[in-house]
């Protein structure tokens, strides 16, 4: 069964992690996408572990369902191929900064002359029309600016970054879904646009859902930090043999949990059955939570849990997801042959479309693994492209 973007061809010219996963997303969605990579390749090629050189972990698992073109954008013959390819296709999405863009000469306005119907999405750190335009932006940095740091530490604690590339994954993701709107309103005006994504203000934008908290009125009514998630024992909370995420939320929640405690003294107390006090006080009722489930075994907490209704879960490693029963059952680990790499394991799509399913069509490519067989296609000589490629 075709996908959902089935017909639709992408340009990729970015790299690390903010743009190739975004491009990732929209090619199990079914698109083509070609990843137009410089002779160096994308730098996450290089980051162990690996098997064999250019093929890292980081880039396996950012890259599937995409070819690799190799083009050196600097020269003249390059920046000729990439318009020819810019004719045919439906978006270029790039992470080059905006000034390396038009020094090149391949910036919006030049692909829009081109294709007006093209869809240039512009990966930035920072949006354009602010002073911190020209600056760099990676993950941690931004995870800094955007106060996503600050807020791992809490209350009082320092600044913390997050295990994880968050930034770029987020913004990946908010990428993917404005190429999809940008795609959406073409059917009905027939031409392209100008997608901008900063990453600064996406993570603000993300980060205040709830943080902005008593600071969203006009006087304030208290200050930023959604309090819930600002105290100090919210967290993963300590069995006599692992650690197990219990969250009661609702008042029925709380109260089954005390029940399930032996602390009925608990049952009628206002940081109970108020809402408004619970919200105030909630650091208090963490810490009793991480005090009485101490003495528990995880596999009996998990059980009483589970018979109360209490949202739960048991806090896995990483290495462990493979043997979630859950995972197992949706077949969420994939286990392919690749040319280069032998058996590799990608995870599957997340979504499920029932009619348009998405799906790994082709495996994290070599790069320039398609370069002849790209440039075949917009009609290019066996002659010429060995003149290319050397």
């Amino acid at each position: 069964m075709a996908g959902a973007l089935e017909g639709i061809k992408i340009l990729d010219l970015t790299s690390v992690g903010f743009g190739p996963y975004a491009c990732q997303i929209l090619g199990d969605y079914g698109a083509e996408v070609i990843k137009i990579e410089s002779p160096e390749g994308d730098i996450t090629r290089g980051i162990a572990p690996f098997r064999n050189k250019g093929m890292g972990h980081f880039f396996i698992n950012a890259n599937r369902n995409k070819k690799s073109l190799v083009l050196d954008l600097k020269t003249k013959k390059g920046k000729a191929a990439f318009f020819k390819l810019v004719e045919k296709s439906d978006v270029v999405m790039t992470s080059i900064r905006p000034a390396a863009m038009e020094r090149l000469e391949i910036d919006f306005t030049a692909c829009k002359q081109i294709n007006p119907s093209l869809i240039y999405v512009a990966l930035v750190g920072f949006g354009q029309s602010g002073p911190y335009a020209k600056r760099p932006a990676y993950d941690d940095i931004i995870q800094g600016v955007s106060g996503m740091a600050a807020m791992q530490g809490g209350r009082e604690g320092d600044p913390t970054f997050v295990n994880a590339s968050v930034c770029d994954k987020i913004c990946s993701q908010i990428a993917a879904h404005a190429t999809l709107a940008a795609l959406f309103a073409r059917t009905k005006s027939g031409t392209g646009q100008l997608v901008e994504v900063p990453m600064f203000e996406s993570m603000v934008g993300f980060n205040l859902v709830e943080h902005q908290s008593g600071m969203t009125f006009d006087p304030p009514l208290g200050s930023t930090g959604y309090e819930r998630s600002m105290v100090k024992y919210r967290r993963p909370y300590a069995t006599r043999d692992g650690f197990v995420c219990a969250l009661p939320y609702t008042t029925k929640h709380w109260k089954s949990f005390f029940s399930i405690m032996h602390r009925e003294d608990m049952l009628n107390d206002p940081r109970v059955l108020d809402p408004k006090v619970r919200s105030e006080k909630i650091g208090e009722l963490y810490e009793l939570v991480s005090d009485l489930v101490a003495d528990w075994d995880t596999e009996d907490l998990l059980k009483a849990l589970e018979e109360g209704d209490i949202p739960h879960g048991e806090a896995t490693q990483l290495y462990d997801l493979k043997n979630d029963d859950h995972l197992k059952a949706v077949g969420f680990f994939q286990t392919h042959e690749h040319q280069s790499e032998g058996t590799i394991k990608l995870t599957s799509p997340p979504i499920k479309l029932s009619e348009t399913p998405t799906n790994i069509r082709k495996l994290p490519p070599l790069l320039g693994e398609h370069s002849s067989e790209i440039l075949r296609e917009i009609g290019y000589s066996e002659e010429e492209i060995r003149e290319l490629i050397e």
